[in-house]
């Protein structure tokens, strides 16, 4: 379970990684793996304590697929969307996942289980296509390896 965000404890999170501005991306980082999101109030505080203007921490917000802006689920379902994977039928397998989920991507589920995102290369084009479950990343998954996969992580 992620922390709930409160100024004090991203205060102290923003410390222990670094207070400056080229810590940027590792301060975004540990905010998601913290509170897994960065809201428009985290925003506004990492800014003032690094003292850039909110343009500048939104523009690295958005850059990164990984520094997503609302709550994630309690599950977060990854598809690799790389040149590899996609060959090897990853768009097809991302549309089923939208589709048996009922979730598109950048998305979490009206129960609040399931984020789905895009991911840009998980480092496993040989097993392509790859997706990654949590932290957990699996290869050669198709239409029905998903199922089985999302079926597993329920239970």
């Amino acid at each position: 379970m992620k922390a709930t965000y409160d100024n004090a404890a991203a205060h102290k999170l923003i410390g222990e990684v670094g207070a400056a501005p080229e810590m940027l991306v590792q301060i975004l980082n540990a905010f998601v793996e913290k509170f897994s999101y960065i809201s428009e109030e985290a925003v506004r505080q990492i800014a003032q304590e690094l003292n850039l203007s909110r343009a500048d921490v939104h523009g690295v917000v958005s850059f990164y697929h990984d520094h997503r802006t609302e709550p994630a689920g309690k599950r977060l379902i990854k598809i690799c969307q790389a040149e590899s994977c996609q060959a090897m039928g990853s768009q097809a397998l991302t549309a089923h996942a939208v589709e048996s989920l009922g979730v598109g991507l950048h998305e979490t589920s009206e129960d609040g289980e399931v984020t789905l995102e895009p991911v840009y290369c998980l480092g496993n084009c040989a097993c392509s296509p790859a997706i990654m479950i949590d932290d957990r990343v699996y290869g050669r998954v198709d239409a029905k390896r998903l199922d089985d996969l999302v079926a597993a992580m329920r239970n």
